[in-house]
């Protein structure tokens, strides 16, 4: 086992307690696991009892200060990290392990876990991060580890409004949740997903309340997603709530795109340009995704191998949280395909 520290102390004086806390928690953590000590010698050493020293630890690794990784050199999981960083050098990805034969629900909950884990070494006091919504994240959301991040601010990503509720109850909820579990503010964007016409996006995009969203998304440093497919065993929920009609699926498919990221759609090579959908959709260009100096796509689900080939192929993404079925059924239909 190798366990990664991740030191972070508030400049907040509000927050001293808990930075002392965090500060003793990391140089407990670092006695027992890097320098091998016990909780009798830990305690010795520093003047603590034997409680508090577990106690430590256990917040040392409640809270995120110490992640432990597993190394089994039989395991699937890191054959397939290897094997996704030969394809897609420019990829850091992290797959998650499963048991053999269980259910998709549980594929997710355990991916939404290793990404709500994973959040704690990206986050960064005064950070601007951009958030997508949807099943995936919702999960995330529901797994995330209580941390206050000093000046921290999530901005929607895309609209949530359709034609049966103007402001989705489900994304705010999601928006806010991961606000409130670091103490942090958030942006919403009370747009519709889709406009009816280009020309009232465009109209839109000129008010100063929507430039101001947009402006924060494009001055992001980190931005959080999931691809969509229809495919899924759960259909995302963009396909599910009523965001598109019958004509809408129908003129995706016959522009051949094969999955979306926040919204905006693309084909089989990552491409989007010419997909009549895009031109109405409230998501930011996927080339600010492509751009991004930092992001984080969540995926889990069989239904989505074919949405997260394409993303990959289009460079749609820097870092990757993926259960190990997913990703090796994208993997192969790479190897298919060569």
């Amino acid at each position: 086992m190798s366990p990664d520290f991740t030191n972070t102390v508030s400049s907040n004086a509000a927050s001293s307690t808990a930075a002392s806390q965090d500060a003793q928690a990391v140089q407990v953590a670092r006695l027992y696991y890097v320098q091998g000590l016990t909780t009798d010698a830990i305690a010795t050493e520093l003047g603590l009892s034997r409680p508090k020293v577990s106690r430590l630890l256990s917040h040392a690794r409640r809270s995120g200060l110490v992640e432990i990784r597993i190394h089994d050199p039989e395991g699937q999981a890191q054959t397939l990290e290897a094997r996704l960083h030969a394809r897609y050098p420019f990829l850091h990805a992290q797959v998650v392990g499963v048991p053999q034969g269980s259910p998709e629900t549980l594929w997710l909950e355990r991916t939404a876990a290793a990404a709500a884990a994973a959040l704690t070494g990206l986050l960064r006091p005064g950070m601007t991060v951009g958030l997508a919504w949807g099943n995936t994240l919702n999960a995330v959301g529901h797994a995330l580890i209580p941390r206050p991040v000093p000046g921290l601010t999530f901005v929607q990503l895309n609209g949530s409004a359709n034609a049966a509720d103007f402001m989705s109850g489900f994304v705010t909820d999601t928006i806010l949740r991961f606000a409130r579990n670091f103490s942090a503010g958030a942006q919403l964007f009370p747009v519709p997903t889709f406009f009816d016409d280009p020309a009232t996006k465009r109209s839109m995009w000129r008010e100063r309340s929507v430039r101001h969203v947009l402006d924060l998304q494009g001055r992001a440093e980190l931005l959080i997603y999931s691809v969509g497919s229809v495919d899924a065993s759960t259909p995302s929920h963009v396909y599910s709530a009523g965001y598109l009609d019958a004509g809408d699926l129908a003129a995706l498919e016959q522009e051949g795109a094969v999955g979306d990221i926040a919204t905006v759609f693309y084909r089989a090579d990552g491409s989007d340009a010419g997909l009549s959908l895009n031109a109405r959709a409230s998501g930011p260009p996927l080339a600010l995704i492509r751009e991004a100096s930092e992001s984080l796509c969540v995926v889990s689900g069989l239904g989505k191998a074919t949405a997260l080939h394409a993303a990959l192929a289009g460079k749609l993404m820097r870092r990757l949280i993926v259960d190990e079925v997913t990703a090796r059924a994208m993997l192969e239909l790479g190897e298919a395909e060569s």
